[in-house]
């Protein structure tokens, strides 16, 4: 064998050895009687105090609790309020207000008044008053201390407003601090029904599609009259001068001047001494001129046909402006559904949640911390979830717009303090459940907003609802 394969293999037996008797102390050491005894089950505490084998592989990362917030669910108030509409003449609502916890509880309760309206009746010790800076109309507030498991009625009448259109007045009942709502409900006043009068048809004279007829027909009968005026006036066409008969033996004076020819030179008493005459071919008469229709004619019938185009243009174009409908949003693009307008009090629907705002209050007062350099409107808000999963929605996208036509976005940190703290926004809204929020706007100005548009997300056409 050769030497180097020698060398070889007694290192390799060496390097062996010291692998062995490196790895011998590593060995558990385990007694005879101690391997045979079947091992006891340790103790939950002593397996919690346990060190793992390290094994080299990192061990699996400790399960993380989920940190989505749960969805808001609009709880049991201990107030609730029903309001349902007077069958009288005039509008009037019935207002119920129970508490059915086992304590008393003392709320205020308020309900708008539409515009151009005030309140005739009030019950229940209420007073009508509009509030300082307030966006809406009149309102009617009542201060109530409610027994434990007790239902008190209030009633209402209006006058003032169009008795034959539909009247809604929402009305809430707040907590001691009038700012977070225990309950709100609406109703709708509806007049009796008047028959509508028929309406009478405008003559035919006022009707455009006649008087258009009626243009281009005087159009036509003017055009064909002139047309045949000037036909009759027109000569007809020159008839062309036959030559002159020869004439044998001498003609008389007269007969050549009449013939155009001059007297012979020596004739005495216009005859001719001698000679015969020749007769010349007659000249052929020039052809008569051609006529043209009279200026005025031309003008007259011009401005007729540039008139009844000028109408029928101006017609068409006032019929389509007014078939335009301004209020539509697109239905196609960016924007998912129509946008909906509606007043105070009035459910206004949108892809995904159900909007109703019961009221808008502007002025000092409104919450306990006012923004710097701004005054706040809180707006009591109704939010249904009409979808059968959680809905978010965003603060940014909730609107205020001001007469100038510039608009302000949701005040949170103003609005999570109405909330006592809870941020609405970033809880979803749970399927098939109504909660009820006061959101807070902080504008500039004196004037109070005029509109609010409210929408669930950024592609939704949302709705507008008008406070002033």
């Amino acid at each position: 064998m050769p030497a180097s394969r020698r060398h070889h293999r007694t290192l390799a037996v060496l390097v062996n050895c010291l692998g062995i008797i490196a790895a011998v102390p590593a060995l558990p050491a385990a007694a005879p009687r101690a391997a045979a005894a079947t091992p006891q089950p340790a103790p939950p505490a002593a397996a919690a105090r346990a060190t793992p084998i390290p094994t080299g592989m990192p061990a699996a990362p400790p399960a993380v609790p989920t940190t989505r917030p749960a969805p808001i669910q609009l709880t049991t108030p201990p107030v609730t309020v029903a309001v349902a509409a007077a069958g009288t003449p005039a509008p009037g609502y019935r207002i119920q207000v129970r508490n059915a916890g086992p304590t008393p509880v003392e709320t205020t309760v308020r309900q708008e008044l539409p515009a151009g309206s005030r309140a005739t009746v009030v019950t229940g010790g209420g007073r009508a008053t509009r509030p300082i800076g307030s966006a809406g109309a009149n309102e009617v507030t009542w201060r109530l201390r409610l027994p434990a498991r007790s239902t008190t009625t209030l009633n209402t009448a209006l006058s003032g407003a169009t008795t034959n259109r539909s009247i809604t007045a929402p009305t809430c009942a707040y907590g001691t601090d009038g700012t977070r709502p225990y309950d709100c409900a609406t109703a709708t006043w509806t007049g009796p029904t008047v028959p509508v009068a028929k309406v009478a048809a405008a003559p035919a004279w006022r009707r455009p599609p006649v008087l258009l007829a009626a243009l281009a027909a005087l159009l036509v009968v003017t055009g064909g009259v002139l047309w045949w005026a000037w036909r009759r006036r027109r000569p007809g066409p020159a008839r062309a001068a036959t030559g002159a008969a020869p004439t044998t033996g001498t003609p008389s004076g007269l007969t050549r001047l009449a013939a155009g020819v001059p007297p012979v030179a020596g004739a005495v008493g216009g005859r001719a001494d001698r000679g015969t005459l020749y007769p010349r071919p007659a000249m052929p008469a020039p052809g008569g001129r051609r006529r043209r229709p009279p200026i005025w004619a031309v003008m007259g019938v011009a401005a007729a046909v540039l008139a009844g185009v000028v109408g029928a243009a101006a017609w068409t174009a006032t019929q389509r402006v007014a078939a335009m409908d301004t209020t539509k949003q697109p239905t196609s693009g960016a924007w998912m559904g129509n946008s909906v307008t509606g007043a105070l009090g009035v459910p206004l629907r949108e892809t995904a949640f159900e909007f109703t705002v019961y009221r808008l209050s502007c002025g000092a007062g409104t919450l306990p911390a006012a923004s710097a350099g701004g005054r706040q409107c809180l707006a009591t808000v109704g939010v249904r979830n009409l979808t059968s999963g959680e809905q978010t929605w965003h603060g940014q996208l909730q609107r205020a717009y001001l007469p100038g036509g510039n608009w302000v976005a949701t005040d949170e940190n103003a609005t999570r303090v109405a909330n006592l703290g809870r941020d609405v926004f970033a809880q979803p809204v749970a399927a098939g459940s109504r909660v009820l929020l006061p959101l807070v706007f902080t504008v500039h100005g004196d004037d109070p907003p005029k509109q609010l548009e409210l929408r669930s997300g950024v592609f939704s056409a949302g709705v507008r609802v008008d406070v002033r």
